[in-house]
């Protein structure tokens, strides 16, 4: 063996013993990074329990609402979304990144040809050289640096996949929400003009009752000033209304002109989720999926990062023809090539790589905090719309109670009047009261159905 490539081995067996200790494996991140995860989840609370039918984590949830039109303005919403066209857009540049990463790991070819003529003025003599060959260069991954890389930005990739089926997911609740809001809008702006009506008529008797002295002025201006007042609340309901459906419409990549068509009443309730709560929740919810992804890909760059301080050995070899003539510039007599060797050991960079490795780790800690973060909102998500839920239902009840009683009232009023018992100001005042309960019972049907939407997210889809 030649003195030059002993010495070679032999250096670099003795960078091989030191180094070794360095090392980390992929199980090893592995273990690591699921440690850190356990040690960082809340506390699975008992009335979390596992499910055996558990769906696929994709938009089932929106047939619950047998509403036809709210299909199709969330399938028109998931194709023109400028939001959900821009996260498809990571998705791919994440999936590019990962390719190149991989790229890393094999060897790497390259054609190289050259050609030039160089002479002496004086003389006029000219010297020709053609030179065509091409190289092969590879970068052993001794330490796992460039497969840790690789592993780090598949797992980022993955991230952006589940970041871009979370997006679905919201956009699809943004749109229903916005369509809930849009279908309220029309209700209370038809109770609004069905009470103005009212109060026109009424307006009109008392002023024919005023004009023949059977009303007094008090009772005309009253009416007049409920009328007015019920004008008002026309004009801000259709206002909202308009907000609401400029906001689907720009959900749906739409100009926002308020010209959307919907029908003219909320979809059904549908049932509430069965009892207990889906355990596998931190596993199927895509934002959570993807913050876990995001703590691999922290690891993985923690441990390119500790690699990276380690010798590097690249071997390189050349195969090519150099001629002073361009037509035997394939001359396989004229063929040469050439192999080596590469080794590079970081001694002294001002503690650049140290500073990596430091801010590698700074990140990792932060992507387990975001994970736990997220992990626990995602907790406190389902816990508060199921509650939500109990609330709303109780309102609901209270206020169809509260309907009825208003509704009798009104007719005690109206014929208390009418026998001249009781004033008009009894009558406007209960009759205010009944389309308040109207307006109430509407609000609250489209924060039933909010919530509805709300859980189905924070659950990460049907159940």
């Amino acid at each position: 063996m030649k003195p030059v490539l002993c010495t070679f081995l032999i250096a670099f067996t003795g960078l091989v013993f030191a180094a070794c200790s360095g090392v980390e494996t992929a199980g090893g991140v592995a273990d690591r990074q699921a440690d850190a995860m356990v040690a960082n989840r809340p506390d699975m609370p008992e009335s979390f329990r596992a499910v055996d039918d558990a769906r696929p984590v994709e938009l089932h949830w929106l047939g619950r609402f047998k509403s036809p039109q709210l299909n199709a303005l969330v399938a028109e919403a998931q194709a023109h979304n400028r939001d959900l066209q821009a996260a498809a857009a990571q998705v791919e540049r994440a999936r590019a990144l990962a390719a190149k990463a991989g790229a890393a790991l094999k060897p790497s070819l390259a054609v190289a040809g050259t050609g030039g003529t160089t002479g002496l003025i004086e003389n006029r003599q000219t010297l020709e050289d053609f030179s065509l060959g091409a190289q092969v260069s590879w970068e052993v991954d001794i330490w796992g640096k460039l497969s840790a890389g690789q592993r780090g930005a598949a797992a980022s990739a993955e991230a952006a996949e589940a970041q871009l089926v979370f997006a679905r997911h919201a956009i699809a609740a943004a749109t229903a929400q916005a369509y809930f809001a849009a279908l309220e809008g029309s209700l209370q702006l038809r109770l609004a003009s069905e009470n103005i009506q009212t109060l026109e008529a009424l307006a009109r008797i008392v002023q024919i009752q005023y004009d023949n002295g059977l009303a007094n002025s008090q009772d005309l201006a009253l009416s007049k000033s409920d009328l007015a007042l019920a004008r008002s609340q026309l004009e801000e309901v259709s206002l909202a209304r308009r907000d609401a459906l400029r906001a689907l419409e720009l959900l749906l990549g739409r100009y926002p002109g308020a010209e959307l068509e919907l029908v003219e009443s909320l979809p059904s309730l549908p049932a509430s989720p069965p009892p207990g709560l889906p355990s596998e929740l931190l596993e199927r919810r895509p934002d959570v999926v993807a913050a876990e992804r995001q703590v691999a890909s922290a690891f993985e760059a923690t441990a390119r990062a500790r690699a990276a301080r380690l010798p590097t050995l690249s071997l390189t070899g050349n195969l090519g023809n150099r001629s002073t003539e361009l037509a035997d510039i394939l001359r396989p007599d004229n063929l040469a090539w050439q192999a080596a060797g590469n080794l590079l050991a970081p001694l002294i960079d001002g503690g650049a790589r140290r500073a990596d490795l430091a801010a590698a780790t700074a990140s990792q800690q932060e992507a387990v905090a975001n994970y736990a973060q997220t992990a626990l909102q995602a907790f406190g998500e389902v816990e508060s719309f199921l509650d939500l839920g109990g609330s709303l239902r109780t309102r609901a009840g209270q206020l169809d109670e509260a309907a009825v009683e208003a509704a009798r009232a009104l007719k005690i009023a109206e014929l208390r009047h009418k026998e001249g018992e009781a004033p008009l100001l009894d009558v406007l005042t209960v009759q205010q009261r009944v389309a308040a309960r109207k307006s109430q019972s509407i609000h609250v049907q489209r924060l039933q159905l909010d919530q509805r939407v709300k859980l189905y997210l924070a659950l990460g889809g049907d159940w």
